[in-house]
């Protein structure tokens, strides 16, 4: 599945206003194969311990795949929410930014599935999430 090429400019502007917003996470890159984006590890993303909070990569993991299964569907009756996410945590992260890459898995006609890679800023894994996104129509 090709993805449609998006302006960067474009995505970002669903960040205002949202959690995007509160914790730091903007788009950076959009082609026909990925999405990436990025969020900051600091006082907004830590858990107690110092170390980036899972519930803050899997709000990136989820960011991420459902701007991509709304990108497919822009200018049709459907929509996408979120139905399914999965993550597994591999390596600790204690400052810096962390960086999603999106690709799709399946895009059906009332599913979509998405593999999530998040690395560090030394392209180190640092957490692998899927995604399932269910094709709605829109209200």
């Amino acid at each position: 599945m090709s993805l449609p090429k998006v302006p960067i400019e474009e995505l970002n502007k669903f960040i205002p206003n949202t959690l995007l917003e509160s914790l730091g996470i903007k788009f950076e890159e959009s082609t026909t194969e990925y999405i990436k984006a990025s969020m900051p590890v600091d006082k907004r993303t830590h858990q107690p311990m110092g170390i980036l909070h899972g519930g803050a990569s899997v709000a990136l993991a989820e960011t991420i795949g459902s701007v991509a299964s709304n990108v497919i569907l822009h200018g049709t009756d459907k929509a996408a929410v979120g139905l399914d996410i999965n993550a597994n945590h591999i390596k600790a992260v204690r400052e810096g930014n962390v960086y999603a890459t999106a690709k799709p898995i399946h895009v059906g006609k009332t599913t979509h599935v998405w593999a999530i890679e998040i690395a560090n800023e030394t392209d180190e894994l640092v957490c692998v999430c899927r995604l399932t996104m269910m094709v709605i129509n829109k209200k």
